[in-house]
């Protein structure tokens, strides 16, 4: 993944949760997600422009917007998708149910991934130049680049999100932007898989 990507990916997110919330006449459980699906976007939206280094970095922001999407993920996301709910105007995929123990890990991924972000907040960014491609990582190889490094492409999972069984604390150890690709995946991941297409 490179670092265009991750911008782009970051944009894209942001994208999705405005779209969501867009939709008028969502009531009950349906309402709910699509605004915890915003409160999310918009907490992305809020630090992308950080991880891509177009503003200074705010380490007190980036833990704040983590914190958010921790508080949104997980259990509490789980929640707002109780069977039968995929409703107009909810775009919810029939699949969400059909799968749902691959959308709860999805869930809990991505719970995990911003509570490793929170704790990255305070680490330097990959794109400052202080981890250099040569420099070994935590797991092997550098940080971001190589099959062998902690974000290469022999690390990511099949449908797009992080590799499972990491914590929040081996994430909180890489560089915050690092971090933040971890949590992006893992929504465009649940995005692709389970979320209708706006046609």
């Amino acid at each position: 993944m490179t670092f265009r990507q991750l911008v782009l990916g970051g944009a894209a997110i942001a994208s999705l949760s405005a779209a969501a919330f867009a939709h008028s006449g969502a009531t009950g459980v349906v309402k709910e997600r699509m605004d915890a699906m915003k409160s999310m976007g918009d907490a992305i939206k809020r630090i992308q422009p950080m991880m891509s280094g177009e503003t200074g970095y705010d380490e007190a922001a980036v833990r704040e917007a983590a914190q958010a999407i921790a508080a949104e993920a997980g259990k509490a996301m789980t929640g707002k998708f109780p069977e039968g709910s995929n409703e107009h105007p909810s775009e919810t995929l029939p699949r969400t149910w059909e799968e749902w123990d691959r959308f709860t890990a999805l869930a809990t991924q991505l719970e995990t991934a911003a509570q490793g972000l929170a704790l990255a907040s305070g680490n330097v960014l990959h794109g400052a130049g202080h981890m250099m491609s040569g420099q070994s990582g935590m797991m092997g190889g550098n940080m971001m680049g190589d099959s062998s490094g902690m974000m290469g492409n022999g690390m990511m999972m099949s449908d797009g999100a992080m590799p499972q069984g990491m914590t929040a604390e081996q994430i909180g150890q890489m560089p915050a932007d690092g971090a933040f690709m971890m949590v992006t995946q893992t929504c465009s991941a649940c995005h692709d898989r389970y979320r209708q297409d706006d046609d």
